[in-house]
């Protein structure tokens, strides 16, 4: 069997790391190569895992290479995907999949036109917790829904997600996009009202890292959701995605990272909680890798990303002009 050859574009990214790893676990995927204009930034990854390092990613894309996962700045994604997407590779996007709608939209009519897949990384479609809940409300246990509660609460990342230019925007976009995915997939439905108020609160920095965005879906569910980087150095973890759904005959509560243990360490001067439950960003290589190698639909596509990713940016003009904002119809 020949193996499904990727390569890396940018690790500037953090899940860029995770992602590597979950490749290397497998037997049917060679990872041929990195591209980072950085060379310091993947030195570690290039040296223990005796991968080739390109500069330019251009001549990573000359490769023989089937699919590539792009980690960069977010302001990079639709050059990036569109180059490899010309180049005729697959292509698993980090989120959010782009900063304007025109280019979201370009960068998934390019990947049709080129015949290739382009799957935006959404890890938490792959919790425990997360698809159990899906299946409980496709077999109606909790009747329709009604409404929907969420949170995704982080730390502050810095470096370049705190650069506009770079990220898009702060608190709101980077945190609006994974819950907002969860809320279409629930549903069945798509946003097509946003009102949202964006605040810097927590931090001394030019850029949001506090909000509170409403949603309106046209089927009528309403949705509100905390996306914030309101979490402490000092707290625990990193943050949270917890999502509370109401129908007509119930509701649940879904606590994304509640498989923990808590651990008291002098060491850190804190504590600290260590997730034991299931590895969201293997299962989405997973699910990637098997998607290309089946030849079949990639589980989280890039119409899924545009759908999210415009909420978080509908959620600033909202903030911007204290109005609401509606969405043009998608079909």
């Amino acid at each position: 069997m020949n193996k499904m050859k990727v390569g890396f574009i940018s690790f500037a990214h953090m899940h860029a790391a995770s992602y590597l790893n979950a490749m290397l676990l497998r037997t049917d995927v060679e990872v041929i190569g990195i591209a980072d204009e950085n060379e310091e930034r993947v030195a570690p990854f290039t040296t223990e895992h005796g991968i080739p390092y390109y500069a330019d990613y251009n001549e990573l894309l000359a490769q023989d290479v089937d699919a590539v996962v792009i980690c960069s700045e977010n302001a990079r994604h639709a050059e990036l995907t569109i180059k490899s997407a010309e180049a005729g590779k697959h292509v698993l996007c980090e989120k959010p999949l782009g900063l304007s709608e025109d280019e979201m939209l370009r960068m998934i009519r390019v990947c049709h036109e080129q015949g290739v897949q382009l799957m935006t990384a959404f890890p938490c479609r792959f919790l425990t917790a997360v698809r159990q809940a899906k299946q409980a409300i496709d077999d109606g246990k909790i009747g329709d829904i009604v409404a929907m509660k969420g949170t995704n609460r982080g730390t502050m990342p810095g470096g370049w997600f705190i650069e506009k230019e770079l990220s898009g925007g702060g608190a709101v976009l980077d945190h609006t996009v994974h819950v907002m995915d969860l809320m279409h997939w629930f549903t069945g439905s798509v946003a097509e009202e946003v009102y949202a108020h964006a605040e810097t609160l927590f931090h001394d920095e030019n850029i949001d890292d506090a909000g509170m965005v409403h949603v309106k879906f046209a089927n009528g569910v309403f949705a509100v959701l905390d996306p914030s980087w309101s979490r402490s150095r000092s707290f625990p973890t990193w943050g949270d995605v917890t999502l509370e759904v109401i129908g007509t005959k119930g509701s649940l509560f879904i606590d994304s990272f509640a498989q923990k243990n808590d651990l008291y360490s002098d060491a850190d001067q804190k504590a600290s909680w260590c997730f034991w439950g299931d590895d969201m960003d293997t299962e989405l290589i997973n699910s990637f890798v098997d998607s290309i190698v089946q030849a079949k639909p990639v589980s989280v596509t890039g119409e899924d990303g545009y759908m999210s990713a415009r909420v978080g940016l509908a959620a600033y003009e909202s903030a911007r002009t204290g109005r609401p904002v509606q969405l043009k119809p998608q079909g």
